[in-house]
């Protein structure tokens, strides 16, 4: 048993579709998030501004008492991921992986769409581990930058979201891809109305599949919480914690949540 922290962090609210499932699947682990929404998006910027922004975050996540840190972040984990796991001494985990898997483990007929931000799909990194593991796969890939900033926005049931997600799941009509992978842990605040546009696609939810590899993670290694575990959940923002606030208890179903804001050195 250990009862220390999960730490875990986004460009901004998205990794909260991390935070619910991993109360969901181990509910009686403390947890530290930390949304970077004074700097988010994340992909449209820099492999360098990247791997510092989330060199900064991890320098503070580590200030708290934690066993892992989540990169609940796919651009992060694309771009800074090997980076903090050669700087940091601690289990780093990242969304990719484990998204890439469980597509591959759905397909049957070989054929899967990804969308996410322009930095993530310009990394190949999910193509790459697809790949890898089949090659007979073809992968479909497409950078679809204004999600971020809706969901951000928390327009998540807006008339103008559903048509700009048309506009660029129209990408995919011709490819007859069976299973469209969200390579955005932001994605997943989309999926009714993804699964509304394209109700016969298997939809993959990386922030799911992450939260069984950290479940599985800390059983086989002896490191999950015990349940009497004190268990708290602390939330940290850079900007903005009231949008940030009303976004999480929405969706996190919790009636109060408030999120202290942080300055990042």
């Amino acid at each position: 048993m250990n009862n220390k922290g999960i730490g875990i962090f986004d460009s901004g609210i998205g990794g909260l579709t991390v935070v619910k499932e991993i109360m969901k699947q181990i509910p009686y682990e403390t947890i530290y998030y930390l949304g970077d929404t004074a700097r988010a998006p994340y992909g449209s910027k820099t492999k360098e501004t990247i791997v510092r922004f989330s060199s900064e975050i991890v320098s503070f996540l580590l200030k708290k008492d934690i066993k892992i840190i989540v990169v609940a972040c796919n651009t992060s984990s694309a771009l800074a991921l090997n980076e903090l796991r050669r700087k940091y001494k601690i289990n780093i985990i990242g969304v990719i992986e484990a998204g890439a898997r469980a597509a591959i483990e759905t397909t049957k007929n070989n054929r899967i769409g990804i969308i996410g931000t322009k930095a993530t799909i310009n990394s190949k990194a999910y193509e790459k581990i697809i790949k890898s593991y089949n090659k007979n796969i073809k992968v479909f890939s497409y950078a679809t930058p204004l999600l971020v900033p809706l969901v951000e926005e928390g327009w998540l049931d807006e008339k103008e979201t559903e048509i700009i997600l048309k506009k660029y799941l129209r990408f995919f009509n011709d490819k007859n891809i069976d299973t469209l992978l969200l390579g955005c842990t932001h994605y997943p605040l989309l999926k009714p109305i993804i699964k509304k546009i394209m109700p016969d696609v298997n939809i993959i939810d990386s922030a799911i599949e992450i939260s069984k590899t950290v479940k599985i993670l800390l059983e086989t290694r002896g490191m999950l919480a015990s349940r009497d575990n004190s268990k708290k959940t602390r939330f940290y923002v850079t900007d903005t914690p009231e949008t940030f606030n009303k976004i999480a208890k929405f969706f996190l179903k919790e009636k109060m949540i408030s999120a202290k804001t942080v300055v990042l050195k």
